[in-house]
This record gives structure tokens, C-alpha cells and sequence, in this order.
């Protein structure tokens, strides 16, 4: 049936007084779309109702950012010790309140989109596809927030360093962490970084949201 025909069709069963849900809305009603939509378009809480997943990237753009300009002058420890501050706040906000980042905080969207991705891939209206897809979704988020953990800890390294040298060491490892936050890392050295545990980051995150998305007929 083409649209027109379609509508038409629509509209007859309306003015009889019987509605009928047509697929597109029916997909657009499905709890799992729903999910897929808090991570990927929208939340509640996130800064401008930004999807989790959005917010997790640019903030953890911040943190490498700043991680990348403390390096820039490994000879003055206040300079250091400023930006591991600012990298603490775009990683959890909650460490310092004050910063150049969002005020929400890798970590947290992160947990919200290993949370949100897993229950669309749990819930009964699930296409294989979005179970599929939210597996990977889920382990590359999880694997961010590990990662942030360990930015957490070596920014604090930094901001209780007494010499510019303790702190320019723990800084080469955050300035690797803070990228890894969104490229992933070769775990097993095999030329590629995959969404699997220990491996993807926020980018793996992303390509295989859309790879989901896509499958659904939502874009991406």
C-alpha cells in the first residue's frame, strides 16, 4: 500500500471509530526505542536533555584536552595541577565542582548509558538487533567507566604531587587514559580496537549505537 493510500486508509478507520496504531507509531511506542532514545537522543537530566551517550563524549573530550595541556609544561606544578582539576570535573564533577566541562561528568553518563543500553536490550520488545548491539554498547560504556576510576585516581596523583616531576609522571599515564576515555585501546595487540571488555571506549560505544540504530530504522 503506498502512503497515500495508507492515510487514506487511516482516516477511514478513524472516523469509524476504530484506531488503529500504524507501525511507525507502534515502533516509536516501543520501551527498547525508548531506552535506545535516552542514550542516544535525549534524557532527563543531562545537560540541554542531551542524550548519554552525546554528553559522554564531550565531556570526555574536556578531560583529554586538559590532561593533553598539562603536559604542555611539565616544569610548573600549579599549571599541572590546575588542569588535573579541570580533568577531574569534565570525569566527576562530584571531585571538583569548579571546571571547563558540563558539570556531569564522563563516569556518570557512562553508567547511565551501560544502564539505559542494557535495558533496551533486556526488554521484551526487543528486536535481535537491539540485543545484539546493546551488548556492545554496554561492555565499551562499562569499559569508560573503568577507565574513568582510574583518571579519577591518577588526577589526584597529580593534584597531590609535591615536585613537578611526581606529577609529570602520573600525567603521561592520565594523558593516555583520558584519550583511551574515547578511542578504546588494543588490549590484545591485534591491530584493532573492538567494543569488548578491556577494549572499546565511547567511539566503539557510538559506532555500534548507530550500527543499532540503523537496524531499527531510527538513522544513525
Amino acid at each position: 500500500m503506498n502512503t497515500k493510500a495508507w492515510l487514506g486508509a487511516s482516516a477511514m478507520l478513524a472516523m469509524g471509530g476504530v484506531v488503529f496504531a500504524s507501525p511507525v507509531a507502534a515502533q516509536e511506542q516501543s520501551a527498547a526505542h525508548a531506552h535506545m532514545g535516552h542514550v542516544a537522543e535525549s534524557f532527563g537530566n543531562t545537560p540541554d536533555g542531551q542524550g548519554l551517550l552525546p554528553v559522554a563524549l564531550a565531556e570526555a573530550q574536556v578531560a583529554a584536552q586538559h590532561a593533553t595541556l598539562a603536559l604542555r609544561n611539565t616544569e610548573d606544578l600549579g599549571a599541572m595541577q590546575r588542569h588535573a582539576g579541570h580533568v577531574l570535573h569534565a570525569v566527576d564533577p562530584t571531585q571538583v565542582e569548579q571546571g571547563p566541562g558540563a558539570g556531569y561528568g564522563v563516569k556518570r553518563a557512562a553508567e547511565g548509558v551501560a544502564q539505559h543500553i542494557g535495558m533496551a536490550g533486556d526488554h521484551e520488545s526487543a528486536s535481535e538487533n537491539v540485543a545484539l548491539h546493546a551488548n556492545h554498547v554496554a561492555t565499551a560504556a562499562r569499559n569508560t567507566v573503568t577507565r574513568s576510576d582510574e583518571v579519577i585516581a591518577l588526577a589526584h596523583q597529580v593534584m597531590h604531587a609535591t615536585s613537578a616531576a611526581e606529577a609529570a609522571a602520573a600525567l603521561e599515564r592520565l594523558a593516555e587514559l583520558t584519550d583511551e576515555l574515547v578511542a578504546g585501546r588494543d588490549a590484545d595487540g591485534d591491530g584493532r580496537i573492538g567494543w569488548q571488555e578491556g577494549e572499546g571506549g565511547l567511539q566503539q560505544a557510538e559506532q555500534h549505537m548507530n550500527l543499532m540504530r540503523r537496524g531499527e530504522g531510527m538513522g544513525g
